[in-house]
């Protein structure tokens, strides 16, 4: 059965394709380590031996004592290591030892792996590092091994990933007032507009209920709302009049009292993430402008301070490990999977793709439509076809990756008019007018 497929980009000419890595030496030994918060369960297998199998208390010094006994036993020559992951506590020790190559390995690839000499389902620590272990063994030129990136990068993906963890849970605390004040103190959200803000939590800390705002003369409101910027006569006017005719929700003092606490103890918080995510974008800025890559995404469409830093670390300073435009494409899941079987076809986006990363690049996409010329053609020739704003987005960063991709290999910053020109040459239909 045939099914819609979803849009992708028209092809373009071949890019001039990277570098290929250069290739590892043959390890000593090959390790699966099945990590976990208790015990590290490990299989090592050091040729022409038996495999050996062990497990290790979850602590830095028993990890550590363990590497230092590795790194003696086999003199410093290299040993690849699986782990059914890419980043935390364990692999950040690893990336200590230079000796040491890791391979992370999809969750997905070990769990069929698994499954298919082990139909039962069963699962434990040590069979599970077995599993591990014959992946890297014996598929290790089907696997890629984790390439570290620059301390500044690693030092920028970790700010903007934290920036992004602090607003979302920012959201949250803003979805919770929002909700409390519904339930006792509707008009605060019309006399406060964007939760948000400086204005609001001071509003709401001085007058946490209507019964106190009654109170307030309209001297003391006019002069709260000119110190926070607020002087339009009509808008202010607006507000002073909604708060001579508003009517408590509810004048019942023991929820109204109780509902009082829970604003106060979510306004502590909506200080504090307003606080510290300004440190973040502070912190974000000053790392950023010292990247020796910044030039190339700092002048992007659309990318402005929060996302010109992301759009960085998406790509990092490793030029090999994306040595076309595709392999990126397919790592960030923008890219759609094409599935065949018979006469059936079925063409889906990808499951397991980094959500932020993909979250950056689409969000991004939908920025220049608005500041750059041939992206609002694009979107608007999609729109026209009946096309979803969703899909169209996803089709845009498919195309846009193909150009930061050229941008990132050459070093070179984004050029819009001499974009629009080899458009306008190819006489693509996203090109303008002449």
């Amino acid at each position: 059965m045939n099914t819609t497929t979803t849009t992708t980009a028209p092809a373009e000419p071949a890019p001039v394709l990277a570098p290929a890595p250069t290739p590892l030496p043959p390890p000593a030994a090959w390790i699966g380590l099945d990590w976990g918060h208790k015990t590290h369960a490990f299989a090592l297998h050091a040729a022409p031996g038996a495999p050996e199998e062990g497990t290790l208390p979850a602590s830095a010094e028993a990890l550590h004592a363990w590497l230092r006994t590795l790194e003696q036993r086999f003199g410093g020559r290299p040993v690849a290591v699986g782990l059914e992951t890419s980043r935390g506590a364990v692999v950040h020790a690893l990336l200590q030892y230079p000796w040491i190559t890791i391979y992370p390995l999809n969750p997905v690839t070990s769990a069929r792996y698994r499954k298919a000499f082990t139909p039962s389902g069963a699962s434990d620590d040590l069979p599970d590092a077995r599993v591990l272990l014959e992946l890297v063994r014996d598929h290790a030129a089907k696997l890629r091994p984790l390439e570290p990136e620059d301390p500044q990068t690693v030092q920028l993906a970790g700010l903007v990933q934290a920036r992004r963890d602090l607003v979302d849970r920012r959201t949250q605390v803003l979805n919770q007032l929002t909700s409390l004040l519904r339930t006792y103190y509707p008009q605060a959200l019309d006399l406060v507009g964007d939760l948000d803000s400086a204005l609001a939590v001071d509003f709401l800390d001085r007058w946490p209920d209507l019964l106190t705002l009654k109170t307030a003369k309209p001297g003391v409101l006019k002069r709260f709302y000119y110190a926070h910027q607020l002087r339009r006569p009509e808008l202010l006017e607006q507000r002073l009049q909604l708060i001579r005719q508003a009517v408590a929700l509810t004048s019942d003092e023991a929820r109204v009292s109780v509902a009082v606490l829970q604003l106060r103890c979510l306004l502590d918080q909506l200080r504090a993430f307003r606080r510290h995510v300004a440190r973040f974008d502070q912190e974000i800025k000053t790392v950023f402008a010292a990247h020796p890559d910044a030039m190339i995404f700092r002048e992007l469409p659309g990318a402005g301070p929060a996302l010109a830093p992301r759009l960085c670390v998406a790509f990092g300073t490793i030029r090999t490990l994306y040595p076309d435009p595709a392999s990126f494409q397919k790592h960030a899941g923008v890219a759609p999977v094409r599935e065949k079987s018979g006469a059936s076809c079925w063409t889906h986006w990808r499951w397991q793709a980094p959500a932020f990363l993909r979250q950056s690049l689409v969000e991004w996409a939908g920025l220049t439509v608005e500041y750059s010329a041939w992206a609002k053609v694009y979107y608007q020739r999609m729109k026209a076809k009946g096309k979803g704003r969703h899909v169209i987005l996803r089709a845009l960063a498919f195309k846009w990756i193909r150009v930061l991709w050229k941008c990132w290999q050459t070093r070179t910053p984004y050029d819009e008019a001499r974009y629009l020109k080899q458009l306008l040459h190819r006489k693509s239909p996203n090109a303008l007018p002449a």
